[in-house]
């Protein structure tokens, strides 16, 4: 059977029923760690080179133990850092493999330096981000401030909100950074403990099913010890410039490849995506932008809140970079306020990261919604209904003042 996902957004899909031409798919009970590390099983890739750092163990744990007991044709190799982890990445796509590998927090901070490597060097390498905040004081728990922090090294960032999303972005993940109009890396990020650790029902796809939507990699070059050539090599002014604007054009072109994607997903799986999701959107005065797991909440109490006849709504981009202006453009020209909740903080900017974009999409709108960012949930803190709450009534006394008093407000922290 499939699941409905009308609890969670506006798309249904179809239950598997008497006489139906829909494929049965397995309903499995995973982690988002482990349901990451199965896709990668399926993706058939040929190296893993990781790590372990909490909460993202789970991922690499789980896919050693596939290639130990002989059930994936491809490498592990255990390294002795997260630099040297991105680093053997990069190596081992230049030889042409499809490669993967997951990481966190610290970790991510490690591999900063060849996060810029592999997105220069375009490998469509795909990384799982089990997301943690950064230290000090030292936390083990979700928020976004890693990934946000390298934001701007040149990969393409998809976030999610259940184990479900983490498996099925898994695999468009590969295609996608893949795609000769691409050839960028990809970050598939789960939120740490809430995503990475929640053991949830999902439906996976067979082994075939995969193998026919995601075909082995074809590079477009690849090191070859009898064809040497050179990779990396220093760039005057005369060349550095056009380099770094060709990964600009690709990044451009991952949004129409994304929805080329998940499309063909979507006639496997019949699970849609795309590059947001919307719930109660149609008429909505108000609403929440927020990425990953947040969203559950947020749409739980739009729930409540349509019962008391209130129009409101909640905007989920899985994609974070590129932007999608464009979608999210479309979406907030009837809206009259909008709350944009960011899991990070950019110290001293006016607003943090997501909301400093949807800003920069207004620029663009003849009729513009008020704006306001919520920072919420650093270091793992919960994200109440209460706290949603909050947040509409400050949104409702916007739209009836037309004032917004604090253009960044901290919600559920002790002032």
């Amino acid at each position: 059977m499939y699941r409905r996902r009308e609890e969670y957004s506006d798309v249904v899909v179809p239950y598997q029923g008497e006489g139906s031409t829909i494929k049965p798919q397995e309903l499995a009970g995973m982690s988002g760690n482990e349901a990451v590390a199965y896709a990668t099983k399926q993706a058939k890739v040929d190296v893993v080179a990781a790590y372990p750092i909490t909460p993202q163990t789970i991922m690499v744990e789980r896919f050693s133990e596939y290639v130990a007991n002989g059930e994936v044709d491809a490498e592990f190799v255990c390294v002795e850092s997260e630099h040297s982890a991105m680093s053997a990445c990069v190596g081992a796509s230049l030889a042409g493999a499809r490669v993967a590998t997951s990481t966190a927090s610290q970790g991510l901070a490690l591999m900063h330096e060849v996060l810029y490597l592999a997105s220069g060097l375009r490998c469509p390498i795909v990384m799982m981000v089990a997301n943690r905040a950064l230290s000090p004081p030292i936390n083990i728990h979700g928020d976004h401030s890693d990934m946000m922090g390298s934001r701007d090294s040149g990969w393409i960032q998809i976030y999610v909100e259940n184990p479900q999303e983490a498996y099925d972005w898994t695999l468009m993940a590969f295609k996608i950074a893949e795609d000769l109009e691409v050839q960028l890396p990809v970050t598939v990020n789960l939120d740490g403990f809430t995503v990475s650790h929640a053991m949830e029902d999902l439906n996976v796809l067979s082994d075939d099913q995969v193998s026919d939507f995601l075909p082995p990699r074809k590079p477009v070059y690849k090191v070859e010890p009898e064809k040497p050539l050179t990779v990396g090599a220093m760039a005057m002014p005369d060349y550095y410039y056009e380099v770094k604007r060709q990964q600009e054009e690709a990044m451009r072109n991952a949004p129409r490849v994304l929805r080329k994607v998940t499309r063909e997903y979507e006639s496997t799986s019949h699970r849609k995506y795309g590059a947001v999701e919307t719930f109660q959107m149609d008429d909505a005065e108000t609403a929440i932008l927020c990425l990953g797991s947040t969203a559950g909440t947020v749409r739980s109490v739009v729930r409540q809140l349509r019962e008391d006849g209130r129009r409101v709504g909640v905007i989920k981009p899985w994609l974070y970079r590129p932007f999608p202006s464009e979608e999210i453009g479309s979406l907030l020209g009837d809206l009259r306020v909008l709350a944009v909740l960011d899991r990070a903080i950019s110290f001293g900017a006016v607003f943090s990261p997501v909301c400093s974009d949807v800003a920069s999409t207004l620029q663009d709108l003849e009729k513009r919604p008020k704006i306001f960012n919520v920072v919420c949930g650093l270091g793992g803190r919960d994200i109440s209904p209460k706290d949603v709450r909050l947040i509409f009534e400050e949104a409702d006394q916007i739209a009836r003042t037309g004032i917004v008093r604090d253009r960044l407000k901290f919600v559920g922290v002790r002032e």
